[in-house]
């Protein structure tokens, strides 16, 4: 009788094993298809930027430097390494060159009125509107496959199979401070 006791515990605790890790495997996964998601938009933002410089760069003949640095920073994110951290950074960059490059668009009515530059901007914006819900999907992945493998007794299992924390992909600190949230 003591031995079918054991052998039942044995195969509860092999069962939940299993299933502990097929879910570790499933969240690292979806954590993967997540970052997938945010690489297809990234790749459509690295591919518009090129056609807007090439549209607005006879429009803005004194804002060679603006162009410039959307150029550099766009060259940077495509060839960016260091996993989501380096990543994260160069895109940061590359966001901010277009933030300052649409701001300079406010100088140049002609430009604002052409039709190709609305469409590539629209075209952009989206791409934006896009990168923003895959980031969140993205960093709501983590958050949970990092939660899983903290939690007890998860831990033991994940640490011993070599699951590791993802990082997020994280807005820079700069553009933290800039939100101003009043609760009054």
């Amino acid at each position: 009788m003591g031995f079918w006791i054991f052998l039942g515990i044995a195969a509860v605790i092999v069962f939940w094993a299993i299933g502990l890790y097929n879910g570790l495997v499933q969240l690292k996964n979806q954590v993967k298809n997540a970052w997938a998601q945010i690489d297809v938009q990234l790749k459509r933002r690295h591919d518009l930027i090129p056609n807007l410089v090439e549209v607005v760069k006879d429009y803005m003949s004194y804002e060679q430097e603006t162009l410039q640095k959307v150029i550099q920073a766009r060259s940077a994110a495509v060839s960016a390494t260091g996993g989501v951290e380096g990543v994260s950074h160069a895109e940061n960059q590359l966001t901010g060159a277009l933030r300052q490059l649409f701001a300079v668009f406010e100088n140049y009515p002609d430009l604002k009125a052409n039709q190709n530059v609305m469409r590539l901007q629209e075209e952009l914006t989206g791409t934006e509107n896009k990168i923003a819900f895959a980031r969140q999907y993205y960093n709501d992945s983590v958050m949970s496959f990092n939660t899983k493998i903290q939690m007890f007794p998860a831990n033991l299992v994940a640490r011993n199979l070599g699951f590791k924390e993802e990082q997020y992909f994280e807005v820079p600190t700069e553009e933290r401070e800039n939100v101003k949230v009043d609760l009054r």
